[in-house]
């Protein structure tokens, strides 16, 4: 782990702790987290993870969640041991350890699996009087396809060619981070915005809240064919009534949120993480909605990095492989 980078980023909680009259554990050992956005699901995985972490640990360790740019980042930081853990979307995780997407014969192989979170969707929200009932209907209109270095922005670029869309020519990308993209469609700045994200994302509730929006499906031939040939994607459905103003379902296909580490982190801190999550999940199951559905099995797909030896230990111990 790079210590400069660790120190700057922990030391505001050890400040916080020491205005309080509460000197940290001199002994405690530090963990740092990537998330996303700070209305995604991805910055709760890493909040909450490091919440049980902190509170089961008995000062053992110092863990920090913090918000980060998304799947490709947080990947990119791990493999460069500037995250001990990080959040990415399970196809993500994929392209990296195999030198695929972005990282085309570049493979990433400091990256390690630790395991699966909630499954999440990709999203495609827009407003009833848009125009946009079909990803087709989008030429012409001001598209959020996510900020550099996010798993949606890969989503979208993927997505938006299967339909005759060109990116670069036949609408405005704007890459802006969720909540950024969020409030742009409150204001009418943007059409639509693509974002992959698990059910009850607050990025997805405000506009919901907000404007009379609708859900544009992707669920072509072509999408289908495609999530059939890929072990880490799935068809799914955003369900009716789960957003305000949203009555019918809205097919769709996604991912897994996946947690991966340094393959520097060493074995007893991350046996210690994944012991830790697991013996309290259901205490972790009520911190979000997405969470509500997490079972272990489950919670061991989805990963395509070789399992770090850490995580691989706990679940020998456990008989779950």
């Amino acid at each position: 782990m790079n210590t400069l980078f660790k120190g700057t980023l922990l030391a505001a909680t050890a400040a916080v702790g020491m205005s309080l009259g509460t000197a940290p554990a001199v002994a405690a050992t530090d963990i740092l987290i990537g998330g996303g956005s700070v209305t995604g699901v991805y910055y709760q995985v890493a909040l909450q993870t490091c919440a049980l972490m902190n509170k089961h640990s008995g000062g053992k360790y110092n863990c920090v969640g913090r918000p980060a740019l998304g799947s490709s980042f947080n990947i990119n930081a791990v493999d460069r041991g500037l995250l001990d853990f990080g959040v990415a979307q399970s196809d993500v995780q994929s392209q990296a350890w195999n030198g695929e997407g972005e990282w085309d014969g570049k493979k990433k192989e400091n990256i390690r699996a630790v395991f699966s979170m909630h499954p999440e969707l990709l999203y495609v929200m827009t407003t009833k009087d848009s125009g946009i009932k079909s990803i087709a209907d989008m030429k012409g209109k001001t598209i959020s396809i996510g900020n550099p270095g996010s798993g949606q922005r890969g989503m979208a670029l993927t997505v938006l060619p299967m339909y005759g869309i060109d990116p670069d020519k036949d609408i405005q990308a704007e890459g802006l981070q969720q909540n950024e993209a969020s409030r742009a469609l409150i204001d009418g700045k943007v059409d639509a915005f693509f974002y992959s994200v698990g059910h009850g994302s607050a990025a997805i509730e405000e506009p919901a809240n907000s404007v009379d929006a609708a859900f544009v499906p992707v669920n072509s031939d072509a999408i289908k064919e495609m999530v059939a040939s890929k072990p880490y994607y799935v068809m799914s459905t955003i369900p009716a009534g789960m957003y305000k103003g949203v009555d019918t379902d809205t097919e769709t296909y996604g991912v897994k949120a996946t947690v991966v580490a340094s393959a520097a982190a060493s074995d007893e801190m991350v046996y210690d993480f994944v012991k830790t999550i697991f013996s309290n999940l259901d205490e972790l199951k009520k911190t979000h909605a997405a969470f509500k559905t997490l079972n272990p099995k489950e919670m061991l797909m989805g990963l395509s990095a070789p399992l770090h030896p850490g995580a691989e230990k706990y679940y020998k111990e456990m008989g779950w492989m």
